[in-house]
């Protein structure tokens, strides 16, 4: 891949929905390249298709039409057990709701994607529980998410995402759980740590105050992308 190609890049990328026996077009040929270290905010009201973008995007569906490059492989030419790879080996993932598994530990939730890519368990310890000092839970690492509050749940979720080091991040309302203050305190912690290790984002939000320190900031809008 040239130096200079985007980690991430949506091209024409249409999604249609059949609704009632007609077809529902949520995305209208949307073109969205992300590059290295790039900030991207997608804003758009509830329903206007910002989720179903993101689970394209990391290839959890396919398009009606287009292409998702990431890491210059097109997903929807791979089978889900290869695009499974590729977002192992390249993504992160933080959403409104945190999806830790509530049997395991905080730490123990930070390890998973270490050790889905192999990692021995003394080193996928190491490298989450220096994550979860980095979002200020080291004292939290041995509780489970029930015993977490929703701001240290979704905490933990950033810590995962980033933990195996990837070279993006998707992000869908990762604060729209939460109060004006705990939402605040996680976006920074999320932002200064992609910053720290030149992790792109596209992040997905109604909230415009998300938008600081966005490198672009774009709307979607009747299926459309259009610069704010």
């Amino acid at each position: 891949m040239s130096k200079c190609a985007p980690i991430l890049e949506a091209r024409e990328l249409c999604k249609e929905f059949s609704q009632a026996g007609a077809s529902l077009r949520v995305l209208a040929g949307i073109n969205l390249p992300v590059n290295s270290g790039e900030r991207v905010v997608v804003l758009g009201r509830s329903g206007s298709g910002k989720s179903t973008l993101l689970h394209l995007l990391a290839g959890l569906s396919d398009p009606s039409s287009g292409d998702i490059w990431v890491d210059g492989v097109c997903l929807n030419q791979l089978s889900s057990n290869e695009r499974a790879l590729v977002r192992r080996r390249n993504m992160g993932f933080v959403y409104q709701f945190h999806h830790l598994l509530p049997e395991f530990t905080a730490l123990e939730n930070v390890m998973m994607p270490l050790r889905l890519r192999g990692l021995s368990l003394a080193e996928a310890r190491d490298r989450a529980e220096a994550a979860l000092g980095d979002v200020m839970l080291s004292t939290r690492a041995l509780h489970r998410p029930s015993k977490l509050s929703g701001g240290e749940r979704q905490r933990v979720a950033v810590a995962r995402a980033l933990v195996s080091r990837p070279k993006l991040i998707l992000a869908d309302e990762p604060t729209g759980n939460l109060d004006k203050e705990n939402a605040r305190e996680v976006f920074n912690l999320m932002r200064a740590l992609t910053r720290e290790s030149g992790t792109a984002y596209v992040l997905a939000t109604h909230d415009s105050l998300l938008t600081e320190d966005a490198t672009r900031v774009v709307k979607l809008e009747l299926g459309c992308l259009v610069d704010v």
